[in-house]
């Protein structure tokens, strides 16, 4: 797979949800090797994480996930996400581990998988946990692209 040589996914290898899906909001899975891994799928409270045995990656069931985030904070390779498309705008939930920490309110730069700057974000949530998951919004168009944020005072 192109992953294992340049360690970036390429969206074409991914299972994406609808638009009627990601209306509502659904997490995205970017872990695609077979690792025994399964808090994502422990975690879930509608059982919509689905993995045939603890190597498997996790297949999310999009009609059953409700957006709740639980399985980005608890991911340990960072690779779960919540999207979700609404007008013009995307909600992003991801996770971040990184200091400074945004405020709430505050314009952040939108990265993409290789680390590049595609835009800006406003910081609509903050949820300090295990792992911080972020909200951030962005231009519709950015929903499948942005998955982390550059924080500058």
């Amino acid at each position: 797979m192109k992953y294992e040589k340049t360690g970036v996914i390429d969206i074409s290898q991914l299972k994406m949800p609808n638009e009627k899906q990601l209306k509502k909001g659904v997490a995205i899975t970017e872990c695609l090797q077979p690792i025994p891994c399964n808090p994502c799928k422990e975690v879930c409270p509608t059982d919509a994480i689905k993995m045939e045995n603890i190597n498997d990656p996790p297949d999310i069931d999009y009609d059953k996930c409700i957006g709740c985030a639980l399985c980005v904070e608890v991911c340990p390779g960072l690779a779960m996400f919540v999207v979700r498309v609404r007008d013009d705008k995307a909600m992003i939930s991801l996770p971040y581990e990184m200091l400074p920490m945004p405020e709430r309110g505050q314009i952040v730069k939108a990265l993409d998988r290789e680390g590049k700057i595609v835009g800006n974000a406003v910081v609509k949530a903050i949820k300090h946990g295990r792992t911080n998951v972020i909200t951030i919004e962005v231009d519709k168009n950015l929903a499948m692209v942005v998955r982390n944020i550059k924080v500058e005072k």
